[in-house]
């Protein structure tokens, strides 16, 4: 993605942030120009790079990160948050974050850690050990800043907030993780989907710390509401802008349509299974890869998510599960 800093409505600048070595590329951070300066929509992650790639962009409509007052977290993954802590290191900059998203920063600063503890958990569940046990080494030899993750200066609730001469409504949008929130101003029929709605790709489900409560059940529904607000032109997190929230909705909510269909069929030919049989049965994003061309830590977002639809399909009387050997074996009803 080209870096720089690119106004997609007056006043709002979009300002995309190299991630090194990570497949998305860049993660976008929405800067909004108010009477005191800057607001941000997302923090960005904190790598080297990034304080230098932030002051350039934002000397292009001539602003600094000093000017940076308040920072607006739509979920807690280190790509959204741990950039707005430094900023608030160097700057003052205040950080706010969804309530719910509390249990899930208190757990990564407890752990210590780059492992996703209760990830591994699912996908022991999903009969993938030996899966689970990569990961956990490639993952615990990641490097770990504790400082990273300190606690936002304000936790958001669902309501208006007024930032500058602008109301955003904050509506809380569980499922890829607990405290997901979007930030929705309708006067400007702009929506900050964060990742929660992305315009090319779907939101990996359960990849996060916390108890494990049919996020894409909380997903779908999350996404059900989005179409029942006015429709505006959606500004995500990864990707490009795009002209209707609601057609992006629409996709999505098709897509996991077919992925129930695809993995319930997928159990119809395996008979009983586990999450990791069905995953290994299906193909894997747009290029419709096979399970086993995907790195470690893909094959656990895959994993994961085929268990969330698994557990779904169950939740709503199509599939039975029963417990063997400390996993979850599924069957068609």
């Amino acid at each position: 993605m080209e870096p720089g800093c690119f106004e997609v409505a007056p006043g709002v600048h979009r300002v995309p942030l190299q991630m090194p070595g990570d497949g998305l590329g860049a993660v976008n951070v929405y800067a909004l120009e108010t009477e005191e300066g800057l607001a941000l929509i997302d923090g960005g992650w904190r790598v080297d790079t990034t304080f230098d790639e932030m002051e350039r962009a934002l000397l292009r409509i001539g602003h600094s990160t000093e000017q940076i007052h308040d920072i607006y977290v739509t979920h807690v993954h280190r790509d959204h948050y741990t950039f707005a802590i430094e900023l608030r290191r160097r700057h003052g900059s205040r950080v706010h974050l969804g309530i719910a998203e509390a249990d899930g920063l208190a757990a990564v600063s407890a752990l210590g850690s780059n492992v996703p503890t209760d990830s591994l958990h699912e996908l022991r569940r999903a009969g993938a050990t030996l899966l689970a046990d990569t990961v956990e080494v490639l993952t615990a030899a990641e490097p770990f800043h504790p400082s990273d993750w300190e606690q936002p200066d304000h936790w958001l609730t669902a309501g208006p907030v007024r930032i500058g001469r602008r109301t955003l409504d904050v509506v809380h949008t569980p499922g890829h993780t607990k405290g997901h929130m979007v930030f929705h101003d309708e006067e400007q029929g702009v929506l900050f989907s964060g990742d929660h709605v992305l315009p090319t790709i779907t939101p990996s489900i359960g990849f996060e710390l916390g108890d494990w409560d049919l996020p894409l059940g909380r997903y779908l529904e999350s996404l059900t509401c989005l179409l029942e607000r006015p429709d505006s032109r959606l500004l995500p997190a990864h990707g490009d802008p795009t002209p209707s929230v609601h057609l992006r909705v629409e996709e999505l909510l098709a897509h996991h349509d077919r992925r129930f269909i695809a993995m319930r069929d997928a159990l119809v030919s395996l008979g009983p299974a586990t999450a990791i049989a069905v995953a290994d049965a299906v193909t894997w994003t747009r290029r419709e890869r096979p399970f086993s061309t995907l790195d470690p830590f893909n094959q656990m977002i895959a994993t994961c998510e085929t268990l969330a639809h698994l557990d779904t399909l169950v939740d709503r009387g199509r599939l039975t599960v029963r417990r063997r050997d400390d996993r979850d074996v599924f069957s068609v009803v």
